[in-house]
């Protein structure tokens, strides 16, 4: 398997945080939906994961302001930051297989990160209601670091240089199109994850391929 063979070579593991290491894509496009339809701009959780999945907030809020008959200030981004947190914090969980593949990259001495387009507050919130905060200390990249978001390359290529990596020695794990984008145009290596509602040919041009399980790299 090419992502396994790459795994091995790679010098530092970029994971995306919603969608690949814990599981709020199942809640952030059914709020997005619900109040971009109160907003004037009527969407579908399905229509908003076509169009937003894998995007910064920054994004998401232009895109909403541009579309809805009743355009909101900001204190429509500070809500929707606030109902994803309210219910991911009601049922917090990883995503199948995160915790067996970080402690297999433990196991090796491998460094990893988290390079997501969420603000570094969802970030946090996120990965301590999961009890994984600890294991990216000090390892935390978010589209709020960099002037272009996903996807384009920035955010990965901030992530690759902080921690002194060559683009050419990482490897992403992505679950949105704009994810896998984003990897590629860094020119790193890319596997697409499939085991979220994101489907195979949405990451069919991850270089690496995609993977449904991610315990899939290790064995």
């Amino acid at each position: 398997m090419r992502a396994q063979a790459a795994l091995r070579d790679a010098r530092l593991v970029i994971f995306d945080c919603d969608g690949v290491l814990v599981d709020t894509e199942s809640i952030g496009p059914q709020i997005v939906a619900a109040m971009a339809t109160e907003a004037g701009w009527p969407l579908t959780a399905e229509e908003v994961r076509h169009r937003f999945l894998g995007r910064p907030e920054s994004y998401l809020y232009e895109q909403i302001r541009a579309h809805a008959t009743t355009p909101p200030g900001p204190e429509w981004l500070t809500e929707y930051r606030t109902r994803v947190r309210d219910a991911f914090a009601a049922r917090p969980r990883t995503m199948p297989g995160v915790r067996e593949l970080l402690d297999h990259l433990d196991a090796r001495g491998l460094p990893y990160c988290v390079a997501s387009s969420g603000s570094h507050e969802r970030i946090a919130h996120s990965l301590e209601v999961t009890a994984l905060q600890g294991r990216f200390a000090g390892r935390v990249f978010s589209a709020d670091d960099v002037a272009a978001g996903k996807p384009a390359p920035d955010l990965f290529l901030h992530a690759a240089r902080t921690l002194s990596y060559e683009p050419e020695h990482c490897l992403v794990i992505e679950d949105s199109p704009a994810g896998v984008d984003a990897a590629l145009a860094a020119a790193m290596r890319v596997v697409g994850y499939t085991g979220g509602p994101t489907d195979t040919a949405a990451l069919a041009h991850a270089d690496l391929g995609v993977v449904a399980d991610l315990t899939r790299l290790v064995t």
